[in-house]
């Protein structure tokens, strides 16, 4: 009975392990045939609808007309006069750098040395006038040497008959490059030209005196200095304008001693930038002086002649000080 036992129990492990070895192999032939699919759906897109081809994708036709309205509006804002013109100066710095590039830096050498030899005739006293007429010269000179010599006899310069030709072209036509690639620049002569527009009858506008109105009695002269006896230094006395200054000298000259130097002679200095005169001091704006003179003497009126400014640099064209002589 218990062998019998023993059996039965052995049949039901081996139909136990029987079952489990059928599951086993199902759930590995369902992941074979799961994997199957997936390979062939990845590999082989075609056989399902819901697989897109790889790289391709799907527009409506809403979408299409929005990529074709989008292309026409980039072409359409393409600046293309800008870039014709672009294309056209590109050529054209092309060429120039051909042409600067054309000729050789031995002949360059050549050309350098005989205008310099040119310049050097001329003298250190000749003005840039004189040097661009020499230079000029020597430019028609060479060109009408090397168009009435032969190749034969300019090979005999030194020249072959390609440098020739390059130098012909580079005199006539590209001149001023030449010019630059040797590195010689003459500065242009500049003419100052003074145009008087003002009709011939018009009178002259008057100049405006700061302050209050000077009298009659002052007798006021606008670009003048008068010479005298200082009665009072202008240095170290000053008034806010000239009508103050003229009235500084009525009022010395009213309670002056008996004996003593009464003004009759005011000069003063209206400019802020301050007056010019020929002795050491420096005189600044709104100096007055006081002076005296029995027969009062005019030191400069107007203008200072050339004369006088070519041995005083500093000296301005016009008079700047303005002066009178008093009357009683």
């Amino acid at each position: 009975m218990v062998r019998g036992l023993r059996l039965g129990g052995r049949a039901a492990a081996a139909a136990r392990l029987c079952t489990c070895r059928r599951v086993s192999v199902a759930l590995c032939v369902g992941n074979l045939v799961a994997a199957l699919l997936v390979a062939r759906a990845l590999y082989a897109p075609g056989s399902f609808a819901f697989a897109p081809r790889r790289g391709e994708l799907k527009y409506s036709r809403e979408q299409m007309r929005w990529v074709e309205e989008s292309i026409r509006i980039r072409r359409a804002a393409e600046p293309v006069e800008l870039i014709e013109v672009v294309k056209k100066l590109r050529k054209a710095f092309a060429r120039e750098e051909k042409r600067r590039r054309g000729l050789p830096l031995e002949l360059k050498q050549k050309v350098s040395l005989e205008i310099l030899q040119r310049l050097h005739d001329l003298g250190e006293n000749s003005n840039t006038t004189e040097q661009r007429e020499a230079v000029e010269a020597w430019r028609v000179g060479k060109l009408k040497y090397m168009r009435s010599t032969s190749t034969k006899n300019l090979s005999n310069v030194g020249l072959s008959s390609e440098e020739s030709r390059m130098l012909k072209r580079a005199l006539e036509f590209n001149w001023q490059m030449l010019l630059e690639d040797i590195g010689l620049w003459i500065p242009p002569t500049i003419y100052h030209i003074e145009h008087d527009d003002k009709p011939e009858n018009e009178p002259e506008e008057e100049e405006i005196i700061p302050g209050p109105p000077l009298p009659p009695e002052c007798n006021t002269e606008l670009h003048t200095d008068y010479g005298g006896t200082a009665v009072r230094w202008g240095l170290t006395h000053h008034k806010e304008s000239a009508a103050d200054c003229c009235q500084a000298c009525i009022d010395q000259a009213k309670r002056a001693r008996p004996g003593a130097l009464k003004c009759n002679i005011w000069v003063y200095c209206p400019s802020e930038y301050g007056c010019y005169s020929p002795d050491k001091y420096e005189h600044k704006h709104q100096e007055c002086w006081l002076k005296q003179a029995d027969h009062p003497r005019l030191n400069f009126k107007d203008r200072y002649s050339e004369t006088y400014r070519d041995s005083h640099p500093t000296a301005p064209v016009v008079v700047p000080w303005m002066s009178g002589v008093i009357t009683a």
